[in-house]
């Protein structure tokens, strides 16, 4: 029997993985089982990542007026997927959106659970 690869493989998944770890005390954990990264800070999580039929998928914290104000302009950025909605956005990694936003999104996220912010 062939063993299936690691859906944490793969240029996609290293690219958000090194913007997610690019954080001072940012660390990558898999509790919720093998299918979901968690990336934390000082033992709180600001990101999510995740992969269904081929598309990746983030969670990110996010001020609620800023996740308004995302949401009405891009498709890509819904309510947090299993998360509370007006704290957290689930993104669409699927190219639509432009690199500068989604760092400025994960840059936000690690500073909301930041202590001393």
């Amino acid at each position: 029997m062939k063993k299936l690869a690691s859906p944490f493989s793969g240029h996609a998944y290293q690219k958000y993985k090194k913007l997610f770890l690019s954080h001072k005390g940012a660390i990558e954990t898999f509790p919720f089982g093998p299918e979901i990264a968690v990336y934390k800070t000082h033992n709180k999580m600001f990101a999510t990542l995740a992969i269904d039929e081929n598309i990746w998928y983030s969670n990110l914290k996010c001020d609620p007026m800023w996740s308004e104000t995302l949401r009405k302009k891009h498709k890509t950025i819904q309510p947090g997927y299993h998360m509370n909605k007006k704290h957290w956005n689930t993104i669409t990694l699927d190219g639509s959106l432009p690199d500068s936003l989604i760092r400025k999104m994960v840059e936000l996220s690690y500073i909301l659970v930041s202590p001393n912010r």
